[in-house]
């Protein structure tokens, strides 16, 4: 446990970390960091999740097991999204990122680095579904909801901004190449290998920075959105696997997944759309602390 705990979990969350003390320290803005992680949205991000879809083994996916993993994303989405708006009294978009921060853990650029680093990229197969499943339907869907949710202008517009999202039309075009079997330029696989290498250290850097502006102290909603990522999400995957697919390889690399801490993709759309963070912010800090030692013990 320890030696995971040093060796893998935190060489990836010294880059959070290093932000964080930098913007504490003031030696990086958060103006300097909003660009960074602007850049790392729109520019860093899609060639990583273009290569992450041309290159998934789609017929060595587990089904059943992934299947029962989203009904718990679901599951844990609609509570979550019902306690935000009902018990803790928040707007409708704030509570629909307060929810993803819930079920969309920072798989792409925490947990799928950490999982490599410890089982291998064979035994990661898991990890590397959720981050499949996340990137082609999660985070799409997260994306057009949140520009429907704010979108100030006419239907038309929205449609138009969501149609030039680079995220969403490199994972289409990742897809379709994917599945209709032609071959990915190499020119083309080298220019994104080396752009989407620096997407993770580069989000991370830039979430720390900013993060480091947020007050640390839990509120009652900090506390039981945090708690709900942290303990319930993961127990839900974990009993539902245990139920219903009891002899599953993939049970304990996904409750691993589900363990992780809340994806800054939740905090990015807040950034990106103007949504408040004074909630959201704090969860990923509490998330990101607390995670590190149950994900060393499930590792």
């Amino acid at each position: 446990m320890l030696h995971v705990l040093t060796h893998n979990i935190l060489p990836v969350f010294a880059l959070l970390a290093l932000g964080f003390a930098l913007g504490r320290a003031g030696t990086m803005a958060r103006a300097e960091a909003v660009a960074l992680n602007r850049f790392a949205f729109l520019v860093l991000q899609p060639p990583l999740l273009f290569l992450l879809m041309t290159g998934l083994d789609l017929p060595s996916f587990d089904v059943p097991a992934l299947g029962l993993y989203v009904a718990c994303q679901v599951s844990a989405f609609l509570l979550a999204l019902a306690a935000a708006r009902l018990v803790f009294r928040r707007d409708p978009v704030e509570s629909f990122l307060l929810a993803m921060a819930v079920i969309f853990v920072n798989t792409l650029l925490y947990i799928w680095p950490i999982a490599v680093l410890i089982y291998g990229e064979a035994r990661a197969l898991p990890v590397t579904a959720i981050v499949a499943w996340d990137s082609a339907v999660s985070f799409p869907f997260f994306i057009v909801a949140a520009e429907i949710l704010t979108g100030k202008g006419t239907a038309r517009a929205t449609l138009k901004r969501i149609a030039r999202n680079p995220v969403i039309l490199s994972i289409l075009a990742g897809l379709a190449l994917n599945l209709s079997g032609l071959p990915v330029p190499e020119p083309v696989i080298t220019a994104a290998r080396f752009a989407g290498a620096a997407a993770a250290p580069v989000t991370l850097f830039a979430l720390g920075v900013i993060l480091s502006g947020h007050a640390l102290a839990p509120s009652p909603t900090v506390a039981g959105i945090a708690a709900m990522k942290l303990l319930l999400f993961p127990a839900l995957v974990f009993a539902a696997l245990t139920l219903v697919l009891p002899g599953s390889p993939w049970r304990p690399v996904l409750t691993l997944g589900a363990a992780g801490p809340s994806g800054a993709m939740a905090f990015s759309l807040a950034l990106l759309y103007g949504v408040r963070t004074d909630a959201i912010a704090p969860v990923i800090i509490w998330t990101s602390l607390l995670s590190l030692l149950s994900l060393a013990y499930l590792a």
